[in-house]
């Protein structure tokens, strides 16, 4: 084959898979990112991180590998020889000229198509700045529902406190432990501003996502408060810090029998490391 049909061929092949390549590199360059600002655990657990960076890495390098090597050209010559004579076959038949003319016009449309995709993955990806999972994502899923969450209770009590996380005083609230036992004790706890679906005007909860695998899996925790009227100071999705005690809950509504009686509540700002582990 002469070398400038041949060099047309290897074009012709790159073009043909150039979307899957951007799509693949913006993937691992997203990656790389988030790992090199410290934001990849927005969307992993920890325990991953290694595993998947030196899988971004060698992902990239199997793209552009797969990139650079192009597929023998002779099927396509042959492809080339046979339709080039089906052309000469039907010069002028007006019925071929249509559809090759309405080819043309797919191939432009889905060319442009794929331009959108992947510049829509690149802004999603690269551009827009990660969040962090909030409130939709507690409406979605049930607060203190997890399994994890129970399991762990029994094993919380009669240690020290001091060091207890969002999802420790979850855990004992939802395993049913009595005011006997809250009775005295008090908490440090830092989380986002979330309604309670029973009693929205009285009672909202302090909560954070405990994430196994990553943020497909997460789920929601918080500690019940009861605070009339918090809607005024403190916004849904807010991150709070909150020291205090506990007690029975005075809401009518709410299904929790004890909350968190906030001695000082503030705002602050959401930590590096927002989810539980």
């Amino acid at each position: 084959m002469p070398e400038r049909s041949r060099w047309r061929t290897a074009l012709a092949a790159l073009q043909n898979r150039w979307r899957g390549v951007l799509l693949s590199l913006v993937g691992v360059v997203a990656i790389v990112w988030l790992a090199l600002t410290g934001q990849l655990g927005l969307y992993i657990h920890p325990r991953y991180f290694e595993f998947t960076i030196v899988m971004a890495v060698i992902a990239g390098m199997a793209v552009v590998a797969a990139f650079a090597v192009v597929p023998g050209a002779e099927p396509d010559h042959d492809h080339d020889h046979v339709h080039g004579h089906a052309h000469d076959d039907h010069v002028g038949d007006p019925g071929i000229q249509d559809a090759r003319g309405g080819g043309s016009g797919t191939r432009a449309v889905w060319a442009v198509l794929s331009v959108v995709v992947v510049a829509a993955t690149a802004v999603a990806l690269l551009v827009i700045p990660p969040a962090t999972l909030t409130s939709a994502t507690v409406a979605q899923r049930d607060l203190n529902a997890s399994a994890a969450v129970a399991e762990e209770a029994p094993e919380l009590v009669g240690t020290d406190t001091a060091g207890f996380t969002v999802k420790d005083w979850a855990s004992l609230l939802r395993q049913g432990a009595g005011e006997e036992y809250f009775a005295g004790k008090t908490a440090d706890i830092t989380g986002f501003v979330t309604p309670d679906a029973d009693d929205p005007e009285n009672v909202f909860y302090i909560a954070r996502f405990v994430v196994t695998c990553c943020a497909v899996d997460a789920q929601p925790v918080g500690v019940p408060v009861y605070l009339p009227g918090w809607q005024h100071d403190y916004a849904i999705d807010s991150w709070v810090s909150a020291t205090g005690g506990f007690g029975p809950n005075p809401s009518g509504t709410s299904a929790q029998a004890i909350v968190f009686e906030p001695a000082e509540l503030t705002a602050v700002d959401q930590p590096a490391e927002p989810y539980v582990y």
